[in-house]
């Protein structure tokens, strides 16, 4: 009977050993692509990484050490030629979105960036890509315009009124972009906020996404998804057990559920003042807001019927995506730009938006217009190099492809996840001389050409981030408004020491800084 059970253990041992080690190292598929063996036979090397918060920047070492595809997972390759960011996310390249992006699906529905097929997300694009065109954002008879334009006056205005917010930038930024991109989506009426404008409650709906304990609540969301869900239900005693035991990774409530209440609500509001007696196919608004363009397609008959969940989802994901990489971006080209090692830059800046003639400003405020700002170079080319530095979203973007496909010389089976990071494409010496340095005038070169192949700050192919025009006319609004008013400077305070930003599982911060601080929702 003992030797019995010593055979059967031997051979669970046996098949296990096989499993977990022999055939992820020397039978897989992926066996030839170069790694360390740790994170070929286990998904929780990598995961540990994760919980770290130091996955892109380990992925990116890996990189420099095996070359231009490494292993990082047994089912998992990362890779970092243009040749591969071609062949993954080029337009009609086939691959589809990983299980990964479920986690930003509102209320149990799916939206544009949580579609796994091509044709689910292309059919939905298809409603919203004009609306999100550079012509429409700058079109002075549309929405986006006049919208920032008065939230430019009124961060202006903040800065005049509230000392404090000229000293600590990070949580005025975020009003501003929340402002905006609730404008866009809602409309003033139905949903846009005025947290720029003092409105406490709206002011409050950020609190969740400030606090840099969503990064553990990610991680627990992606690698425990079962048990995340098992903790973030329960009610009564339990609930208050759990809570009492610190098992919660975020404390309630949870990131994003103020912007997906106030999504709903906004929905709410909207459905009750504008229901099917009150529309018509042909109104003639000039140009309403996404809510109502999902709403008057939905009543249309045309294409697949979207109901009132489906377009609240559509419009909660729109905001959360508008509100962190913008205010984000904005925060780190101010803080740059007030190191003393890059004055030069600042005051060229300076220089080219006081050239902007009255005639190109606003009667209200004096700021320069939004397509006046668009079209400065200068501009332009700090606002690539903070992204090339501190893309706001620099992690993988995780992809896999329904058949056998061949990239950079490897067999990539069906199923295999595959990503790249714009951490690394952004960090190629061959191709970014000196790549950890803030240069915004490399982008002014002749030679910019091969850099602009690998900039990825707004990902690309059909899958390119859809409010590209609408944030980097945010972006250079404010910019130039500031500039052509303010000088900034740093804090004494903040001296040798990196702004910190909350990414998924991570922290980004500036790598040529000694020291960095996570910013918080309280200031820091």
């Amino acid at each position: 009977m003992l030797s019995i059970s010593v055979t059967a253990f031997v051979a669970v041992l046996i098949f296990l050993l096989y499993c977990l080690i022999y055939s992820p190292l020397y039978t897989s598929p992926l066996h030839k692509i170069p790694g360390p063996k740790a994170y070929a036979i286990t998904k929780w090397r990598l995961a540990l990484d994760d919980y770290r918060g130091v996955r892109t920047r380990s992925i990116h070492a890996l990189h420099q050490k095996y070359g231009k595809a490494v292993r990082i997972s047994p089912n998992e390759v990362s890779f970092s030629s243009l040749s591969a960011l071609k062949t993954i996310y080029g337009a009609g390249s086939g691959f589809e979105r990983t299980d990964f992006y479920r986690m930003f699906d509102v209320y149990g529905r799916q939206n544009l960036f949580t579609f796994a097929g091509v044709k689910q997300h292309a059919d939905r694009k298809k409603l919203l890509a004009h609306a999100y065109s550079k012509s429409a954002i700058l079109s002075p008879n549309a929405i986006a315009k006049p919208l920032i334009e008065r939230n430019v006056n009124s961060y202006l205005e903040l800065l005049e009124r509230e000392k404090c917010v000229s000293e600590e930038i990070f949580q005025s930024l975020h009003w501003f972009s929340l402002d905006s991109i609730t404008g866009f989506l809602y409309g003033d009426q139905h949903g846009g906020t005025r947290a720029l404008r003092g409105d406490l409650e709206h002011r409050a709906l950020l609190y969740d996404i400030m606090d840099p304990s969503r990064r553990l609540l990610s991680w627990y969301g992606v690698h425990l998804k079962a048990y995340t869900k098992w903790l973030y239900t329960r009610t009564g005693l339990m609930e208050r057990i759990v809570a009492k035991l610190g098992l919660l990774p975020m404390k309630k409530p949870a990131i994003y559920t103020g912007i997906r209440a106030h999504a709903l609500k906004a929905w709410t509001g909207f459905k009750t003042t504008t229901g099917p007696e009150n529309f018509s196919t042909t109104a003639t608004a000039q140009d309403p807001s996404i809510m109502q363009k999902l709403w008057r397609y939905s009543q249309s008959g045309k294409g697949d019927l979207l109901d009132g969940l489906d377009i609240a989802s559509e419009a909660a994901d729109h905001s959360l995506a508008g509100i962190d990489t913008t205010s984000d971006t904005l925060m780190f080209a101010i803080w740059v730009l007030s190191l003393p090692v890059n004055k030069i830059y600042q005051e060229r800046l300076i220089r080219e938006v006081d050239n902007i003639p009255v005639v190109d400003c606003n009667a209200e405020g004096g700021n320069p217009r939004a397509e006046v700002a668009d079209k400065l170079p200068y501009l332009d080319a700090i606002i690539k190099e903070t992204l090339r530095l501190y893309a706001p979203l620099p992690a993988s973007e995780p992809r896999s492809s329904l058949v056998d496909i061949e990239i950079d010389g490897y067999l990539i089976p069906a199923g295999t996840v595959v990503s790249m990071s714009p951490y690394t494409l952004h960090r190629n010496a061959e191709v970014f001389p000196e790549p950890l340095k803030f240069d915004p005038e490399r982008w002014l070169n002749e030679d910019c050409v091969e850099m602009k192949k690998w900039f990825w700050a707004f990902s690309s192919g059909g899958r390119m981030c859809i409010g590209l025009h609408l944030a980097m006319a945010e972006m250079t609004t404010l910019l130039a408004a500031i500039y052509r008013r303010y000088t900034t400077s740093e804090c004494k305070r903040q001296r040798g020491v990196s702004p910190g930003i909350t990414s998924r599982f991570e922290v980004f911060y500036d790598e040529s800084q000694p020291r960095f601080k996570i910013l918080m929702a309280t200031g820091a």
